[in-house]
C-alpha cells in the first residue's frame, strides 16, 4: 500500500509542485476570479498580525469584509490593525488577543465570540515552530498545542454561520 501512496504522491508532486506544474496551472488562472466583494461577511483569521494572515486580513478588508484578527501579541496586533485600516479604509477590523497554544483561551474566545458574533469564514493560519522543547501552562508541548490542538479546538467549535 505504501508503494501506491508514494507513487501517487510522486505524480501529484510532479503535477503541482514543479515549475512545469505551476506553468500548466497558470494557463487556467483568471485574475477576474479574485475580484470578489465580501461586504456583510465576517472573517476570523488566526495569526493575522504578520505574514500570510496579515495579507489575508488586508485583502478581505480591501474587499469590504469584517475582519476579526486573532493574535497572541497585543502590540503587534494593534500595529497590524492600524496598518490594515490605513491601507484599506475599512474600519471593520477588530483585534482579539488569544494564545492559540492555550486550549482554555481558545475555548473561552470561541464561546464568547460566538455569543455576540456570527462567522462566515474561519482562516486558521496561526502556527509556531519553537526549536527548544517548551511547555504551555497546561503542560503541553508548545508546537503541538498551537499547531494541532489550538487549530482543532477553534475549528471544531460550533460557530454560528
Amino acid at each position: 500500500m505504501s508503494m501506491y501512496r508514494n507513487a501517487v504522491w510522486l505524480v501529484k508532486g510532479l503535477q503541482e509542485y514543479t515549475k512545469s506544474g505551476y506553468e500548466a496551472a497558470a494557463k487556467h488562472f483568471t485574475p477576474g476570479d479574485l475580484d470578489v466583494k465580501v461586504s456583510g461577511r465576517s472573517f476570523v483569521i488566526t495569526g493575522a498580525n504578520s505574514g500570510i494572515g496579515k495579507r489575508a486580513a488586508l485583502e478581505i478588508a480591501n474587499r469590504g469584509g469584517t475582519v476579526h484578527m486573532v493574535c497572541r501579541n497585543k502590540e503587534r496586533a494593534e500595529a497590524a490593525k492600524n496598518e490594515i485600516i490605513d491601507q484599506s479604509k475599512n474600519q471593520n477590523v477588530h483585534v482579539h488577543i488569544v494564545d492559540m497554544s492555550s486550549a482554555l483561551q481558545v475555548w473561552k474566545f470561541a464561546q464568547n465570540f460566538s455569543q455576540e458574533n456570527s462567522v462566515n469564514v474561519l482562516i486558521n493560519n496561526a502556527g509556531c515552530m519553537v526549536n527548544q522543547r517548551e511547555l504551555t501552562d497546561e503542560g503541553l508541548e508548545k508546537n503541538f498545542a498551537t499547531n494541532a490542538l489550538g487549530k482543532e479546538k477553534i475549528s471544531s467549535w460550533r460557530w454560528s454561520f
